[in-house]
């Protein structure tokens, strides 16, 4: 059986992106905390990659994989050459700025210029520039809401799932700039010389949509 290899993302769509695979029928239960980082069946024809989020569509791009299960957020931030084939519906969160509430009115004030902090620099800058809005961009890795506790930013553009850790940041949300769910990614030259293993991959994943069950 011809062999496709899927990248999944390490963290927080690691387990989710693991269990669509099994209820498709395109992977095996893996033993808790096992840290390889490829992993194979070759019964089921599939090999699977696991990458840091960031890495992945590159993974994808080049040919490493086949083809990926990537955030929508990565794929905005991001611009590879892949092609985008279906929204798996899973791993909802939101991307928003958030500022503290003594500097939530400067929001409405558009002639003074807001320092933001974000782990999605090309997302605000596309953001801010469409509302003409003038804006210092600070770029961080992490730990995005302890840039306004300590004076480093007025605010930030960054992912949210619950709101809490806004919260316990003392942050306020002040708009919503994009909504992002987990989604297949392919290899352009995968589309075709996998053609047949490509749509198998379809079919199987939207037809797991039903008994799969994400955990909160």
């Amino acid at each position: 059986m011809e062999i496709l290899t899927v990248a999944i993302p390490s963290g927080r769509l690691f387990e989710p992106s693991l269990r669509r695979l099994e209820a498709a029928g395109l992977a095996r239960p893996t033993v808790p905390g096992d840290r390889n980082l490829l992993l194979s069946w070759p019964e089921l024809g599939t090999r699977v990659l696991v990458a840091k989020p960031v890495d992945l569509v590159t993974y994808v791009e080049r040919g490493a994989a086949d083809c990926g299960i990537v955030g929508k957020d990565i794929l905005l931030e991001q611009n590879h050459e892949v092609y985008e084939l279906l929204d798996l519906g899973f791993g909802r969160c939101r991307g928003v700025v958030a500022f503290p509430p003594e500097v939530l009115p400067e929001w409405t004030r558009p002639t003074r210029a807001l320092r933001i902090a974000t782990k999605y620099p090309r997302i605000a800058e596309r953001f801010f520039w469409e509302r003409n809005r003038a804006v210092d961009i600070i770029h961080l890795w992490g730990s995005v809401e302890l840039a306004p506790r300590v004076g480093l930013s007025d605010g930030i553009l960054d992912l949210v799932m619950t709101g809490r850790t806004l919260r316990a940041n003392g942050l306020v949300e002040a708009e919503e700039v994009f909504t992002s769910t987990a989604r297949l990614v392919v290899n352009r030259v995968a589309l075709r010389a996998k053609a047949g293993r490509i749509q198998e991959l379809l079919e199987r994943l939207r037809g797991s949509k039903g008994v799969f069950v994400e955990h909160p």
